[in-house]
């Protein structure tokens, strides 16, 4: 199939003007005048323009056509517009927007709780504000004036060595016409656990079919748009999908049940495409560490949570994380281990860190003057040329994108194409599985799937002797409840309703620093330099994490953080100056704290709401443990310490409440691995009890969930899975 020809996500196509709606175009033509002075009250032209002159209206236009329902929201701005909308009080100034305070990740930190609710003006305010920083695709910064003007550069520092994008890596497509009545495994996800089952499985021997929900962009599609992207919180539904119709879940909590779309952070999304989160993603590769396994022996169990061990232990798991590294693509420190707290490896990384600039050399001086040790950030990137892919190029856009050259690696340029290589293995793409099909006794006989081709929805009985589950802790759970059947009324699994329970993710703790001086040399991907002496052993903190340098931003997200954090106002001319001037002169330290988990913080289906096929969807309740609370504010507290040990003359916090349930693109624990059918979902090889033909290879069979960033041990513990799964069956 040739690159052109690779299925395009119809949701992330890129729009033309002729896309915008009518009412849209008649909205914005018929209020111009007043939008636009709306408009360059949040931005004033200086020597570099206005909002407005550049290119405003047109960005406003493309937005308000991916969300008609904001229509509204700028009609009241229009009719409230007095006093001045723009003009920044001393709350705005210091104060974050629900959306600027929310859960924060390791690249969207989030300020102090909100004093009072976002209103309609602070929304516009953002909104024109994030079209201004974003890429000129987005209408709002024609010829990237508003880049020239902060010192910021998408592309590597010497211009690209290639011409980019490269080619997409090609798939084997099944069309649902095309489908067999029946396949040796069904596997259900392509992201890190789903291409390493199709992997193992089609080299087994195995025909296998490899269900994808989302479709197999190219990387055009998802290497530019900052504004759609997984890791902005501008509202609008990351070309990465899922698309905001048709897919919603429901959020509970003290206020009762409201309904979210995948745009809205309280939806937890990850990504909806081939590859998963792993084609878009930060590409941190940590190791758990061997404390990590035995938290409830090391810590107890505090009241109000359900910590507890896994079944395994590190050196379980050992030979499949060097499997992964070299299979993958590891690049990183050769000597150090992954630093303190880290477990014995047999072999070193089979890369040597990626180049990074002297944002690396401040901070490793400040951490020795503050005693810590420090490492390279271990990353599923290529510092070097490795299996045949070039090495990374240092763009200013990593994390929330594709990769232009292909340097960072994911299941959908590793595992998936060697599965396609064998001739075992195909994908279905844009199809869900709406439930496990039993037989009377009660054993997995296959998959219902349902689709959309050409605009109209279809269905299908598949037939498996295997079914692999690897679609995040969320959907693997959602569908395990949504699979009743006689012998199991309640879903698959949930004879003792442990199916959905302790959901997890990573709350974050962390600061920003401003210097006198520049700092930020725009350098990519960004993480370079970490110190995990706070992972354990800190006096009062049950779950500590590393803490890490930022990945580069872009200029909206970097306006959303030093806006959200109090550093910058809103609005004005003097917003403007200090974008101007604190891109470069800031930076971010943060990391994930791992988290205690709580078996109220789970996973339901809510038959009163269903997506767009009629399948109930995913229930999401629960929230903060105070240790959790603890943890951060530790993690926050060295952060900051970190940066004015560097030289920062200003630094914000991650502070405040935590609040609502935590999952996103590290979700875990919903299927948690245990030795026991009575208080695990699935036994230490991830068979799900009762089920010997039935495996889940994604997040989801995490009991605890580090504190770093899980996808190594998502690989490592498929990787044995899926190897005991071919040697004994």
């Amino acid at each position: 199939m040739a690159d052109d020809a690779v299925p395009r996500s119809d949701d992330a196509a890129p729009r033309s003007d002729d896309a915008v709606p009518g009412a849209v175009r008649v909205f914005v033509r018929d209020h111009a005048d007043r939008l636009r002075s709306l408009m360059d009250r949040v931005v004033p032209a200086d020597e570099h323009p206005s909002a407005s002159e550049a290119g405003g209206l047109d960005f406003l236009a493309r937005v308000l056509t991916d969300r008609p329902d904001w229509l509204e929201r700028v009609r009241r701005v229009l009719e409230a517009d007095q006093p001045d909308p723009a003009a920044p009080t001393q709350d705005e100034v210091t104060t974050p927007t629900p959306a600027e305070a929310a859960e924060p990740t390791q690249d969207r930190p989030a300020g102090p709780a909100p004093a009072r609710p976002e209103t309609d003006r602070d929304w516009f305010t953002g909104i024109v504000a994030a079209g201004y920083y974003a890429d000129e695709r987005n209408g709002g910064n024609r010829g990237e004036r508003s880049w020239d003007m902060v010192g910021w550069r998408p592309g590597p520092p010497d211009g690209w060595s290639v011409p980019v994008p490269v080619p997409t890596a090609r798939p084997v497509v099944t069309h649902p016409a095309d489908l067999a009545p029946r396949y040796d495994a069904i596997v259900i996800g392509s992201g890190a656990g789903g291409g390493v089952a199709a992997c193992g499985l089609a080299e087994s021997g195995r025909r296998v079919l490899v269900v994808e929900a989302g479709s197999w962009p190219v990387t055009d599609e998802l290497a530019h748009d900052h504004i759609r992207n997984p890791r902005s919180t501008w509202g609008i539904a990351p070309r990465s999908g899922p698309v905001d119709l048709g897919n919603p879940r429901v959020v509970s909590d003290a206020d009762g049940d409201r309904i979210v779309r995948p745009s809205d952070g309280a939806w937890n999304n990850n990504a909806v495409t081939a590859g998963g989160g792993t084609r878009v993603y930060g590409a941190q590769a940590w190791r758990f560490a061997p404390r990590d396994f035995t938290m409830a022996t090391d810590h107890g169990v505090p009241d109000g949570s359900s910590l507890a061990d896994w079944p395994i232990r590190y050196e379980d798991l050992a030979p499949w994380y060097d499997r992964a590294e070299t299979e993958l693509g590891v690049s990183g420190g050769g000597d150090d281990g992954n630093g303190t707290w880290a477990g014995p490896r047999a072999r070193p990384l089979p890369m040597p860190p990626v180049a990074a600039g002297p944002r690396r050399d401040r901070l490793a001086r400040a951490a020795r003057e503050l005693g810590w040790s420090t490492v390279h950030v271990p990353l599923l990137v290529n510092s070097v040329p490795y299996l045949g892919r070039t090495a990374c190029e240092h763009c200013g856009m990593c994390v929330g994108f594709a990769c232009p050259v292909d340097a960072k690696n994911g299941s959908q340029n590793t595992m998936l194409p060697r599965a396609f290589a064998t001739g075992n293995a195909s994908i279905v793409l844009r199809t869900r599985a709406s439930r496990l099909r039993t037989d009377a006794a009660g054993r997995v006989i296959g998959v219902a799937l349902v689709g959309t081709v050409d605009g109209r929805d279809w269905h299908a009985d598949v037939d498996a002797a295997e079914v692999v589950v690897s679609a995040g802790a969320v959907e693997s759970a959602r569908l395990l409840l949504n699979s009743p059947s006689d012998r199991e009324p309640n879903g698959i699994g949930n004879d003792t309703d442990l199916v959905g329970r302790h959901l997890q993710g990573h709350r974050y703790g962390g600061a920003v620093g401003v210097f006198d001086d520049v700092v930020e040399d725009g350098i990519g991907p960004g993480p370079s330099i970490a110190t995990t002496d706070f992972r354990h052993g800190v006096p009062g903190v049950v779950a500590g994490g590393i803490i890490a340098d930022e990945f580069v931003a872009t200029p909206s997200n970097t306006y959303a953080s030093l806006t959200g954090l109090g550093l910058l106002p809103r609005s004005g001319i003097e917003s403007k100056r200090g974008m101007r001037d604190l891109v470069r002169r800031s930076t971010r330290l943060m990391g994930p704290i791992q988290e205690v988990t709580a078996a109220d913080s789970r996973v339901r289906v809510d038959p009163r709401v269903t997506d767009r096929y009629g399948i109930p969807v995913a229930r999401l309740s629960g929230g903060a443990h105070p240790e959790d609370v603890r943890a951060r504010d530790h993690t926050s507290a060295r952060s900051a310490d970190w940066l004015r040990a560097a030289g920062a003359v200003r630094v914000a916090e991650m502070v405040g409440p935590l609040t609502g349930v935590s999952a996103g693109q590290h979700q875990a624990g919903t299927l948690r691995m245990g030795a026991d059918p009575r208080t695990s979902v699935v036994d230490p090889f991830g068979r799900v009890w009762g089920h010997d033909n039935l495996r889940i290879v994604d997040g989801s069979v995490h009991v605890t969930n580090g504190g770093v960033n899980p996808v190594l041990t998502i690989f490592a513990t498929a990787m044995r899975a899926i190897d005991a799964m071919v040697t004994t069956t």
